[in-house]
């Protein structure tokens, strides 16, 4: 089996991938399962890894998968501006792994959910 199928739909589970990649870039941190987060990492490397290349047809790449999703960052001077989940990837998060051959994730156990028992995880960026 090549990829956890998570309980949903091809394309259920498609957009889930995509909330949570995008919501990864912008948090840099997230809370999840760990199935959740084991498939997540594979996405958001290969996001990262298009981040690095830089180029205009990468940029498209990405802007296909990640969400338009707006996010306050500071600037040089300290100003808060806003950017697109897009923008703050291929400015911010992926200049910061130039040097690194991948492994741009960190999953962390916290324990079981009290809901249901599922084992939940914080997966954030290295």
């Amino acid at each position: 089996m090549g990829y956890r199928k998570l309980g949903r739909t091809s394309s259920q589970r498609k957009a889930m991938l995509r909330d949570l990649t995008t919501d990864l870039i912008v948090h840099e941190r997230i809370q999840t399962t760990e199935a959740r987060a084991k498939e997540l990492r594979s996405v958001v490397e290969k996001m990262i890894t298009l981040g690095k290349r830089g180029d205009l047809h990468a940029r498209r790449q990405a802007a296909e998968y990640i969400r338009r999703e707006t996010v306050t960052v500071e600037n040089e001077e300290g100003e808060e501006a806003t950017v697109f989940a897009l923008q703050k990837l291929f400015d911010t998060v992926a200049p910061r792994y130039a040097d690194r051959q991948g492994g741009y994730t960190r999953i962390m156990k916290m324990g079981p959910r009290r809901g249901d028992g599922a084992p939940v995880v914080i997966i954030e960026l290295v």
